[in-house]
């Protein structure tokens, strides 16, 4: 599939500033569980940096419309395979912005995933229906429940997690790891522990 084409199906691709690839976002106001705990002071989504910003541009909003819409495209699989592919990164992020819909969104997903071998891909989610699905999930994605409230505890019974603090610390020692962002100019770097599936936690620092 030519990349013409391909864009033309999913909607362009996003490359966030901070990343050390690209991402795949919808709009946050499409958010299932997000969008309810976006009401809720305290919650990680209070005060969503996705409804914010550039984000609540009209051409920005308009790009992630187009993108939800897309996945139902039959082609959907196909084309967002064939442009991660051409991008030659080997790190790519689900929902920069928005979050996973349904069961059949996780599915192709997952195709993506397959037919992109050579990529390591992140997804962080907030919808808890998903864990029954977990190990259907390729090896070449990690999956990372992300805690709805600030500064709680990581649900141990998810194999891999997110939590934000309002301190400078992760939970859980040797397999939990504070996301270094905040000291290195909000940027990755050379650290990709949420792309690391024996990173049990990640703690981002609340901001």
């Amino acid at each position: 599939m030519k990349t013409k084409e391909a864009k033309a199906i999913t909607g362009s691709l996003s490359k966030p500033s901070k990343m050390p690839g690209w991402a795949y976002g919808i709009p946050a106001e499409e958010c299932k569980t997000g969008s309810k705990l976006r009401l809720v002071k305290g919650s990680t989504c209070y005060n969503c940096y996705a409804l914010k910003g550039c984000y609540v541009f009209p051409v920005v909003q308009e790009a992630q419309y187009k993108r939800l819409d897309a996945i139902q495209h039959p082609g959907w699989v196909k084309a967002m395979a064939a442009q991660i592919s051409r991008k030659k990164s080997k790190y790519f992020r689900w929902h920069d912005s928005g979050d996973v819909q349904d069961a059949a969104h996780l599915f192709k997903i997952y195709e993506v995933c397959k037919l992109t071998p050579d990529v390591q891909h992140w997804m962080p989610t907030r919808e808890a229906w998903v864990k029954p699905y977990l190990q259907q999930a390729p090896d070449n994605l990690v999956i990372r429940f992300s805690m709805p409230m600030v500064d709680q505890e990581p649900s141990k019974s998810w194999p891999n997690v997110s939590t934000v603090s309002t301190g400078d610390r992760p939970w859980f020692g040797a397999t939990s790891k504070m996301c270094p962002a905040q000291q290195q100019d909000n940027e990755c770097k050379d650290c990709r522990a949420c792309w690391n599936k024996d990173i049990w936690n990640i703690t981002y620092g609340k901001h």
